[in-house]
């Protein structure tokens, strides 16, 4: 008889250790341009230069979403690799390009959902890079839109082929994301500041933001022209920063 009660505990472990492991729910990426993107750089958050701003479409290419459980926070401002203990990988990013105005009711665009092991996946990695195929093969960013200051309006296409990746720590915000439980769904964003490229009117020409961003006046012709976005770290999560390098 003690050699049943043996198999019979030793089994009983085996399934608990199995039910542990097999513990997952559902991470859902978002991408999300904020209120910029959605209703354009309006008065008080003009351009830095003073330009109104509406966006007919934003189209940025995504490749390569890699959320990730982390041993120890990622610190972008230090840089490196993040110690990945557990890593999931958005298949439908292998490359994908999504218009940040074309949003849900919350404001982002759902890019796509995975089966995820619980637990907090803190650290993201992901990259912009030239779309291979479509209307605008080539480019990684197109920004389309109208511009108007001082009653003049011009219509104007960006475009952008830079390519960059982008290594992340935890999302910043009024709540904390990537938090998965078993049975349950959570979510991660990718968070897109266009007022890095193009300041704000309502921030002090000596904030850090301002003396960076391109503004518009440079863009004033309208029409299509380049656009470069090297160095002015568009992308974030939420208000967390990420590491930059160009691809």
């Amino acid at each position: 008889m003690p050699m049943p009660r043996l198999v019979s505990s030793t089994l009983l472990a085996g399934l608990l250790l199995a039910s542990a492991a097999a513990a997952e729910g559902t991470l859902t990426l978002f991408a999300n341009g904020e209120e910029l993107a959605t209703e354009g750089f309006v008065a008080p958050a003009l351009t830095r230069d003073g330009w109104d701003l509406r966006f007919d479409h934003i189209y940025v290419t995504l490749a390569g979403v890699t959320a990730m459980q982390t041993n120890t926070p990622y610190d972008a401002a230090a840089g490196g690799t993040p110690d990945a203990k557990t890593t999931v990988t958005f298949d439908d990013t292998e490359q994908l390009t999504i218009d940040l105005t074309d949003t849900d009711a919350d404001g982002r665009v759902r890019i796509g959902s995975i089966t995820a092991p619980e637990g907090h996946y803190n650290a993201v990695t992901w990259s912009i890079v030239p779309a291979e195929t479509g209307d605008w093969a080539g480019q990684s960013m197109v920004l389309i839109g109208t511009a108007t200051r001082d009653g003049e309006t011009v219509d104007f296409t960006l475009t952008s082929a830079d390519g960059h990746d982008y290594t992340c720590g935890e999302y910043v915000g009024d709540d904390r994301k990537g938090f998965v439980t078993d049975g349950a769904e959570a979510d991660l964003e990718l968070t897109f500041h266009l007022d890095h490229v193009f300041g704000r009117a309502d921030r002090e020409a000596t904030d850090s933001m301002n003396r960076l961003a391109l503004g518009f006046d440079d863009f004033a012709a309208g029409g299509t022209q380049e656009i470069a976005l090297s160095g002015l770290h568009v992308g974030h999560v939420g208000e967390g920063h990420c590491a930059v390098s160009l691809r």
